[in-house]
């Protein structure tokens, strides 16, 4: 007669596996579609008041000297009052910045702002992370047919132990991806266009969340193979316990 371990036991081990790869695979496709893995501002020179525009992002010039290059000259160089800070975003696909004295942004691609040098890391970096959220939908997948999958505790086993090393090899892909993007965007920040190195800057939440998909997915590995190690201890405690009480039910010599 086939020994199991309780189904109980196992499916909540199951669920507790499934839920944390699946956050994980929300987090790092939210993330991987966003702008906001990195978030800062550019100091730029503020322009001059046109037509009824007024406040503290543009100049007001009516000098009657307004063609004298040196009046001109002499208003840039004022200090920092006659200088804005412009918000901007950035992700792994384009870059928005706002518009002064106007509601909405201009994006550009972060590809084209990217440094020739660093461009194949940077894709290198957009292929890691599409091979990561494939292998963390594998993983999903293999363990949600592990939980509705109602059969031997070794066919369960065989999937648990398949899906326990896509999550492990998800989590080392997404650990690589994550941090190939932040040496990117660091020189992109040295050596990108000036029109678009920041003042200053910081990650935003996009990018703490690939870290925490990352983290998840982790956590999901390790509770998938707690799960595959408990199951082979308790199986093979109730089969050695099942051959003790038959020796004893039938006596039979050592």
């Amino acid at each position: 007669m086939p020994v199991s371990v309780p189904a109980a036991d196992r499916r909540q081990r199951a669920s507790a596996a499934f839920s944390l790869s699946f956050l994980s695979l929300v987090f790092s496709i939210t993330a991987f579609s966003s702008s906001y893995w990195c978030e800062g501002t550019r100091k730029v020179a503020k322009p001059f008041c046109t037509g009824q525009s007024k406040g503290d992002h543009c100049i007001r010039f009516n000098s009657p000297d307004a063609n004298n290059s040196n009046a001109v000259q002499y208003i840039w160089e004022t200090g920092d009052d006659k200088f804005v800070d412009r918000k901007f975003h950035a992700g792994i696909w384009y870059s928005c910045e706002e518009i002064i004295n106007e509601e909405g942004e201009k994006c550009r691609s972060f590809i084209s702002l990217t440094p020739a040098s660093d461009r194949g890391v940077l894709w290198l970096s957009i292929v890691t992370e599409l091979l990561y959220i494939i292998l963390l939908l594998t993983g999903v997948i293999l363990m949600s047919v592990e939980m509705c999958y109602y059969s031997t505790v070794i066919d369960g086993l065989k999937i648990n132990a398949f899906s326990a090393v896509v999550t492990v090899l998800a989590g080392l892909l997404g650990m690589v991806a994550h941090m190939m993007y932040t040496t990117v965007f660091q020189m992109t920040v040295n050596l990108g266009p000036e029109d678009w190195r920041p003042h200053t800057w910081d990650y935003g939440w996009s990018y703490c969340l690939a870290w925490a998909s990352f983290a998840c997915c982790m956590a999901a590995a390790v509770t998938t193979i707690n799960k595959y190690t408990k199951t082979i201890l308790e199986f093979k405690h109730k089969r050695k316990t099942l051959g003790k009480s038959l020796k004893i039910k039938y006596k039979f010599p050592d």
